[in-house]
């Protein structure tokens, strides 16, 4: 039931509230910033995965809310999918200083909380959002591609099995990289397009945020 989701939901985010052992902690508080959970329908049957929040979604709470998050709602738009029939997400639930990558450490520690996620959402379709949504995911659901790189498996749709049963997961640049280079854009509005064939079976949902 929807109300089981939202329960289970809430206590990621509590518990993520409350972590104080991530090396993100101290400057989460220092900043007075916020963690960035989730946001979006909990029955998607698309979910996508960034790699970590930056400013604008620290100080809001709210992924990809800033300059990605509209080149995000456009990209949605393209393809005539609502952003609030989505969850969108990252693997690294606090922003990292100066927005550099995020360290292997952290995602190793952020991981379990985007694996209880996708378990409780149970999307058909993982879009990773940049390279290393795309490693670890492809890692973690034991997809032989794993190893290549992002310039050869964008747009592609990647079968895969998990615990809920088959799902697809299909690689993206990510949004940022299409506010430097017009190309890039063009890039990931034809890939957005492989996504159509995914929209419509799954139960709409308000926007919710965690």
């Amino acid at each position: 039931m929807s109300s089981d989701r939202t329960e289970q939901l809430r206590a990621i985010r509590d518990e993520l509230v409350n972590l104080t052992e991530s090396p993100l902690y101290e400057y989460r508080q220092r900043n007075k910033y916020f963690p960035v959970i989730g946001q979006g329908s909990h029955h998607a049957d698309i979910m996508f995965i960034g790699e970590a929040p930056g400013k604008n979604e620290a100080e809001t709470g709210r992924p990809f809310c800033g300059a990605s998050g509209r080149v995000l709602d456009e990209l949605l738009a393209s393809i005539e999918l609502d952003r609030q029939d989505v969850y969108v997400t990252n693997i690294v639930k606090d922003r990292p200083p100066n927005n550099r990558d995020p360290l292997k450490t952290e995602i190793d520690l952020y991981a379990p909380f985007l694996e209880r996620q996708i378990s409780i959402i149970q999307p058909k379709v993982i879009a990773t959002l940049g390279r290393f949504s795309m490693e670890f995911i492809l890692r973690r659901f034991g997809a032989f591609q794993a190893n290549q790189k992002i310039s050869q498996l964008h747009g592609q749709v990647i079968k895969v099995r998990t615990a809920y049963g088959r799902a697809s997961i299909v690689p993206q640049y990510h949004p940022a990289a299409a506010l430097y280079n017009a190309s890039q854009r063009e890039t990931l509005e034809k890939d957005f397009q492989v996504l159509k064939q995914f929209i419509g079976q799954g139960e709409s949902g308000t926007m919710r945020l965690l």
